[in-house]
């Protein structure tokens, strides 16, 4: 991670096809294209290797929570859980659906816990739905979450973003509930530049996403001007430019998986004999995307003192979340605000929390203790030794 260590000829290809015979936009134009449809062919690509029934490719990973809330049927007044760990998109796409974010706790999977979220319905006993992140590529425990949910009947939407071809139990992280979200950045595992998905299995909800992302267009025949339009909706749509590199990228996700393993591994097996350090939960190894090594040490201090030697040593890409402007609650005063250039419509809601008062103890506790390491594609031998090496000389 991420994809674009590894650009070559392959996405240049792709690239020149549609520029050679092709059209940028992803709709018609059925007599200027040739038959080259990027877009359509990277969500069959995913649909095939995600074991899904439908993906459908929009311009971000941000893009798709929004079309994957709003095609879940999750708007105005709605109550979603959302953990205090994630990238901010992940609540600014609820707060920008009309919805309301419930904070709940996470567990040593750095992911939301089975008691924090019966923690939060308890409190909000009207919860719409679970907005599950897979963040650093892990997953949390899965089952447990699916039952809550269930019995509950609460839609359980996952934030994949982070978790490209990441899996549970032969499950690919994204396809457990009722709808998914990848995102295709320049940093994610693939890489389109800009892109994002949405998966599910659920006709209604693609039938959903497919529209509302594209003003309502039902999608139906081979004129734009003559489609119906049974549902309003924004333009999220992904350009063929953009499609075209992640079919290209796409091709190499298995090569992605393989590499990032395999370094990961070496790094983890190594910082296994120091005492004070401990690893996330991981409920299954074997599906874990590795874009992250993630380390929790014994204190807070502890982990700023090692965060800041590895910093000292020349060591790149080490993450102290709990102090990151962009992935922790307590540093987000824009969202404890509920600041926007505009009144927002959570203002209107009366039971709205005050999110300058919310409070998240388990996760701070165990926030503070942690930090992550970005595994890279492009690593050599000697790149994982200097890392090895460095840790080595903290921890003695």
């Amino acid at each position: 991670m991420p994809g674009f260590e590894i650009f070559d000829d392959a996405e240049k290809q792709q690239i020149q096809e549609v520029m050679d015979k092709g059209f940028t936009f992803r709709y018609n134009f059925d007599g200027m294209r040739n038959d080259v449809w990027k877009a359509r062919e990277l969500e069959a690509m995913i649909c095939d290797s995600l074991k899904v029934k439908h993906a459908h490719l929009v311009s971000s990973g941000t893009t798709a929570l929004s079309t994957a809330l709003a095609s879940a049927g999750i708007g105005a007044g709605d109550k979603v859980i959302v953990p205090p760990f994630t990238f901010v998109a992940s609540v600014e796409a609820i707060v920008l659906a009309g919805a309301v974010p419930i904070f709940a706790e996470i567990d040593e999977t750095l992911t939301l816990s089975p008691s924090g979220i019966e923690a939060a319905i308890k409190q909000y006993p009207d919860i719409k739905a679970v907005n599950f992140i897979h963040m650093c590529g892990g997953m949390g425990h899965m089952d447990e979450i699916k039952a809550i949910c269930d019995k509950h009947n609460i839609i359980l939407l996952e934030d994949a973003c982070q978790a490209t071809g990441g899996s549970y139990k032969g499950k690919y992280l994204g396809t457990i509930g009722q709808v998914g979200a990848l995102s295709f950045d320049s940093v994610k595992t693939i890489s389109c530049g800009e892109g994002g998905a949405i998966l599910t299995n659920d006709e209604t909800i693609y039938n959903n996403a497919h529209q509302y992302s594209d003003h309502g267009h039902d999608h139906i025949g081979l004129d734009r001007g003559a489609e119906s339009h049974p549902i309003m909706g924004s333009n999220y749509r992904i350009s063929e430019m953009n499609a075209a590199v992640g079919v290209a990228q796409w091709s190499k996700l298995d090569r992605i998986l393989d590499t990032q393993r395999k370094n990961k591994k070496i790094l983890k097996d190594a910082l296994k004999e120091f005492k004070e350090v401990s690893f996330r939960t991981i409920p299954d190894e074997a599906g874990d995307n590795a874009g992250f090594l993630s380390i929790i040490m014994p204190t807070e201090s502890r982990a700023v003192e090692v965060v800041k030697a590895l910093g000292d040593a020349g060591v790149p890409a080490v993450f102290y979340w709990y102090a990151n402007n962009w992935h922790y609650l307590k540093n987000w005063l824009h969202i404890q605000q509920m600041k926007g250039p505009a009144k927002l419509p959570i203002d209107l809601v009366t039971d709205k929390p005050d999110y300058t008062q919310i409070k998240t103890p388990i996760s701070d506790e165990i926030m503070s203790r942690t930090f992550s390491m970005l595994i890279n594609l492009s690593w050599t031998e000697q790149d994982i030794q200097f890392r090895i090496n460095a840790f080595k000389k903290i921890f003695k």
